[in-house]
């Protein structure tokens, strides 16, 4: 549980990542570990802790309630993804790779080019030809989809998957967001049929995460949530 987090994708302090530990966290407008200035968050509205099952949430008798994906609740356990609403701040859980598949991840020099301006990368782009896919993979017949996004800077936007390939990546690729936490080129979509639709990082600074859980390679279904910088997306096939 150590490489797990909370982010809070809206409200006053979005975009703040809280690290899980092994000890309890309490949220509240007042008195807690983090405090939310919100007139709908009480003094001491919500604690998250660990138990030997995960993590659990539980309602500290707050006036406006605390929701766990739009029902409200007193206690519940937390899996990845799950999205918490207190006051007008959303909180999603993201668990990450454990420590070992985290060394195994690319150089720091790999990792870093993400962050360089446009024009440092001219004489770096040939080396990282093999990231690149083929643009002649084709959408499968009959298939209708699309990536909503539901929460981050371009919230409401929404990409229609036109190509069998499609790149996600900061103001980059054929699905371009404006947050700066997501990498020029952070993962790709590849579409082979309807029930094969994958996710892949293309070895990111901040990771891909499918349905709040880190991943390198993933398969997609309709409904799934792709979590990357401060931005969820979600896709849907019609």
């Amino acid at each position: 549980m150590s490489n797990s987090f909370l982010k809070i994708l809206s409200g006053p302090r979005e975009g703040l990542n809280i690290p899980l530990k092994d000890s309890p966290i309490v949220i509240g407008r007042k008195k807690g570990d983090i405090i939310i200035n919100d007139p709908l968050i009480s003094g001491s509205h919500a604690k998250f802790y660990p138990s030997t099952e995960g993590w659990y949430i539980e309602d500290l008798q707050s006036t406006n309630g605390t929701l766990v994906n739009g029902k409200i609740t007193q206690r519940a356990k937390l899996y990845p993804g799950v999205e918490v609403a207190l006051g007008n701040s959303k909180i999603v859980l993201f668990v990450g790779q454990n420590e070992a598949k985290e060394k195994r991840k690319a150089p720091a020099q790999q990792i870093s080019i993400a962050w360089l301006l446009d024009e440092e990368k001219s004489d770096i782009t040939q080396n990282n030809k093999r990231d690149i896919i083929n643009n002649d993979l084709r959408v499968p017949p009959n298939l209708k989809a699309e990536i909503e996004v539901v929460a981050g800077q371009d919230t409401g936007k929404n990409f229609s998957l036109n190509s069998g390939s499609l790149t996600i990546g900061r103001r980059h690729g054929e699905i371009p967001l404006t947050d700066v936490e997501v990498s020029r080129k952070h993962t790709i979509i590849e579409l082979f049929s309807r029930d094969m639709i994958f996710l892949r990082d293309m070895q990111s600074t901040n990771g891909t995460f499918h349905n709040g859980r880190r991943v390198a390679t993933a398969k997609l279904q309709n409904g799934d949530t792709i979590g990357i910088g401060r931005s969820v997306l979600r896709l849907r096939i019609r």
